[in-house]
């Protein structure tokens, strides 16, 4: 305080002294800098140095922030902070301190941070759905009735699985449509995967060649407004989190997040098998085994078809569809890892470093499906297997999602060989970042089987 009151008197002594003002404000505006850096709290986490003013942006490629973070932890260990600019924040890297923050002491890192983004569609900060609500009473009010309405709705029942084999053939019918010619598989697979949740929300499917449903997979897809008119509108009831904002977001999120990281996995899943036509082989053959070619496959096959079953896991593990998942906010103060973690701090669970722990995985860093199988050949869970995130906010539709993934990829593997166009350079490997982590566009040959 006694430093400011020096600086405010120099200030005001300064006069028509230009240059002595200019050296004056500078280290006013540093000095404040850095007060607003500095972090009060002992037993904080480490992390890399923090510029004036900008904080540590400097340090992460933004493009693919995973691999900043994992790059990071090795030199500050699997718990650091981070500053964007004035405000503080976490990162979690690792298998067994993403454990502990999200299972071990789940409701510690169950909240989340304001998005302005909200307050700009019109929501307000205490309106935002499921996925993006903050923790408390109207949020376990609004993931109880989303998950109550998806199980009314056919939700692990033979009902929703009769719905996405019946959606399976239609996608293997317009991809037959191409009669073996090259093409880019990413808009059927959207449409397809989006006609799942889509029955559910609207009753109905559509033909892919609808033009409005086109066009609302377009807006999904660009993330533009939601002002759609997706649902009717519902009274609103006071002291309720039961209202139109609400109403209009869980739909939202329930579409959004039916669709992309479901559409995206498939994406990897058929780029993978025409990368490795040697396990595409093996899947082949175990299909015909086990299924045939002459009926549709079924939920109750995963039990004897290991094999797929592994590469589908592995599929979700080496794309790596959600690398940083959503931010966390700590609900409370907490401990992570001896690492004190104040309230309302920002938290980034990287769970690409738990995905590709070279402490877990025998072989993190390529596509090697026996991950998931033993020595017999039989399939095993893995604990560090967290695609869908843990705790609190574990993805809500993780049980659709592991129908659609088994009933598309099998029902597509049934009917095709997936190969690369001849003349055609082989695809980039990588992903780019936007939320989730998609391929880059490429083409296909499905050749009937």
């Amino acid at each position: 305080m006694e430093l400011l009151l020096w600086l405010w008197s120099q200030l005001r002594s300064c006069g028509n002294n230009l240059p002595a003002l200019g050296i004056a404000l500078t280290v006013l505006a540093l000095l404040l800098d850095f007060l607003k850096r500095r972090k009060p709290w002992s037993r904080y986490p480490p992390g890399p140095s923090s510029l004036p003013f900008l904080g540590t942006m400097l340090q992460i490629d933004f493009h693919n922030p995973h691999i900043s973070f994992t790059q990071l932890s090795k030199k500050h260990g699997d718990v650091f902070s981070l500053q964007n600019c004035w405000s503080n924040l976490i990162v979690v890297n690792g298998f067994k301190a993403v454990k502990e923050a999200l299972i071990q002491k789940s409701e510690d890192f169950a909240d989340r941070p304001y998005f302005p983004i909200h307050e700009h569609l019109g929501y307000g900060e205490n309106s935002a759905g499921v996925v993006l609500a903050r923790y408390g009473n109207a949020w376990k009010e609004q993931r109880r009735f989303a998950l109550s309405t998806l199980r009314n709705f056919g939700m692990g029942k033979k009902s929703l699985e009769q719905r996405v084999t019946e959606e399976a053939g239609f996608l293997c019918s317009a991809i037959s449509s191409e009669k073996g010619r090259p093409f880019d598989p990413h808009f059927l697979i959207n449409k397809a995967v989006s006609n799942v949740i889509g029955s559910l929300i609207y009753g109905q499917r559509f033909d892919y060649d609808n033009k409005k449903f086109q066009r609302m997979l377009q807006m999904f897809e660009q993330a533009l407004d939601e002002e759609a008119g997706f649902l009717p509108q519902a009274k609103e009831h006071v002291g309720s989190s039961f209202n139109d904002n609400n109403l209009r977001l869980v739909t939202v999120d329930l579409f959004t997040g039916g669709t992309e990281t479901t559409s995206t996995t498939l994406r990897w899943a058929l780029l993978y098998m025409l990368l490795h036509p040697d396990i595409q082989c093996k899947v082949h053959e175990e299909i015909d085994k086990v299924i045939g070619r002459d009926r549709s496959p079924q939920m109750e096959d995963q039990a004897n078809m290991p094999y797929t079953s592994a590469v589908i896991h592995e599929i979700q593990r080496y794309g790596d569809i959600a690398p940083v998942g959503l931010p966390h906010m700590t609900y409370r103060d907490t401990e992570l890892q001896g690492f004190f973690i104040p309230k309302g701090m920002t938290v980034i669970t990287n769970l690409s470093s738990v995905l590709k722990d070279e402490t877990v995985w025998e072989k993190p860093h390529q596509f090697y499906p026996e991950h998931f199988l033993d020595a017999d050949g039989q399939f095993v869970k893995r604990e560090a297997f967290l695609p869908f995130s843990a705790g609190r906010r574990v993805c809500l539709g993780e049980q659709l999602a592991r129908t659609e993934l088994f009933l598309f990829f099998t029902s597509l593997l049934q009917h095709f060989t997936i190969r690369l166009p001849e003349g055609q350079a082989r695809p980039r490997e990588d992903g780019h970042f936007a939320t989730t982590l998609a391929p880059h566009p490429y083409q296909i040959q499905a050749v009937p089987r």
